[in-house]
C-alpha cells in the first residue's frame, strides 16, 4: 500500500484507486438515475445505489487508513515529489484551499447518501415502487447526486493540483 501509485505519479496505490473510483462513480450514478426515472427499473436502481454506497464506504475507509496511518498524511505523500523544500511549501499552500473545498463535499456526501439510502430502504416496499416517500426521496437523491458529483470533481482537482501539476 505504501508504494507509488499506478497512474504514474508520486502518490500511493489507494490514492490512485480512489481517483479511478471518482471517475467511474458519476457515470454509474447517472445510469442508476436513468434507470429509475426513465426505465422505471426501481429494483435495479436500489441495487446500484446500495452497491455504490457499500463500495464507496469500503474504498474511502481503505483510503483513509492508507493516507492517514500508512502514508502519514497527504503532505507526506506530496513530499515524495522531487521538489525543493521551498517549492513543496508553496505547493502545499496552493493545494490547501482546493482540499478544503473538496472536504466540504467529501464529508457531506456520505452523510447525505446514508440518509437517502437508509430512508429509501426503510420507507419503500420490496420490490420498490413509487409511493408516499417518493417526493422526499427525489429531493434527497438529487442533493446526494449533486454532492457526490462535486466530491468527484473537487477530488480530481485536488489530485491534479497536488500530484500532477
Amino acid at each position: 500500500m505504501s508504494g507509488d501509485g499506478f497512474l504514474g505519479y508520486s502518490t500511493s496505490f489507494m490514492l490512485d484507486f480512489v481517483v479511478c473510483a471518482l471517475v467511474l462513480i458519476v457515470p454509474v450514478l447517472v445510469y442508476s438515475l436513468w434507470q429509475a426515472k426513465f426505465g422505471r427499473q426501481f429494483s435495479l436502481h436500489r441495487r446500484l445505489q446500495t452497491g455504490l454506497g457499500l463500495v464507496l464506504l469500503v474504498a474511502v475507509a481503505a483510503f483513509e487508513v492508507d493516507l492517514q496511518l500508512v502514508q502519514g498524511g497527504w503532505q507526506k505523500v506530496m513530499a515524495k515529489q522531487d521538489l525543493s523544500a521551498e517549492a513543496l511549501q508553496r505547493k502545499v499552500a496552493d493545494v490547501r484551499p482546493v482540499l478544503l473545498i473538496h472536504l466540504v463535499f467529501a464529508v457531506s456526501t456520505p452523510v447525505l447518501w446514508a440518509v437517502t439510502l437508509v430512508l429509501a430502504l426503510w420507507k419503500f416496499p420490496r420490490p420498490p415502487v413509487p409511493g408516499a416517500h417518493s417526493r422526499l426521496h427525489r429531493v434527497l437523491g438529487w442533493a446526494s447526486s449533486v454532492d457526490v458529483t462535486l466530491t468527484s470533481v473537487t477530488g480530481l482537482l485536488f489530485y491534479y493540483v497536488a500530484f500532477v501539476r
